[in-house]
């Protein structure tokens, strides 16, 4: 069993990726954008290295034969995979732990567009937080550091007070350069992510104190 990650510190809030990170949604995923890339001729193996943890319109902006509507294909996949989210499921450990997290101290900071994200959380049987960052709100997706510096300006925390909770490397970018400390689950990982920062398989074994200033310390669940 791993130990929690950042024992040491605390932390103003906290900033979670969703897909890979608070849900499973691999499957669906895979699903759509396989077909996405048969009817465009490109090879879904490759496509499927590269998709996850951006915004869907950067994927097709770079496997899409030139020419391509992107804007017009993001809208057409977004509306499959709200219409396909079959298997959908919540990280494990997932529910318990946001449970005990102060509604004001978190956010979920993800690459889909909001209606997708809408879907997957409610096919994973998670309740949004009020502060739900994603596609539609920045300009720039991940690795870009937007996303979470917009999540952590809607919580009015510094996003240098933050951890972010991701899985993809474009999401530990992102975090990064947003200035966070960042913690990586790897519950969707079929293989080893290098990385310099600390690693846990899935919330199951993880709680959450929260000192009298209201600052967020991850423990090791009793």
């Amino acid at each position: 069993m791993s130990p929690p990650p950042h024992p040491d510190r605390t932390f103003a809030a906290f900033l979670f990726d969703m897909d890979g990170t608070l849900i499973d949604s691999i499957a669906s995923a895979n699903r759509v954008w396989s077909r996405w890339a048969q009817r465009h001729d490109v090879d879904p193996i490759a496509l499927l290295a590269t998709m996850h943890g951006v915004r869907a319109v950067e994927t097709i902006r770079r496997w899409a034969k030139p020419g391509t509507d992107v804007e017009a294909e993001a809208a057409q996949l977004t509306r499959d995979e709200i219409a396909d989210v079959a298997g959908t499921v919540a990280i494990p450990g997932a529910p318990a732990f946001l449970a005990g997290l102060p509604p004001q101290r978190w956010a979920i900071v993800t690459s889909a567009p909001r209606a997708l994200a809408i879907a997957r959380l409610d096919a994973a049987g998670l309740v949004p937080p009020p502060v739900l960052v994603t596609a539609d709100d920045v300009s720039r997706g991940k690795p870009a550091p937007d996303p979470f510096l917009l999540a952590a300006r809607r919580l009015e925390v510094a996003a240098g007070e933050c951890l972010v909770w991701e899985d993809a490397p474009a999401g530990i970018a992102a975090g990064e350069a947003a200035g966070a400390a960042v913690a990586v689950i790897t519950a969707t990982h079929h293989s080893l992510l290098e990385t310099r920062h600390p690693t846990v398989k899935s919330y199951e074994h993880l709680a959450v104190a929260t000192d009298g200033d209201g600052r967020l310390r991850v423990t090791a669940r009793l």
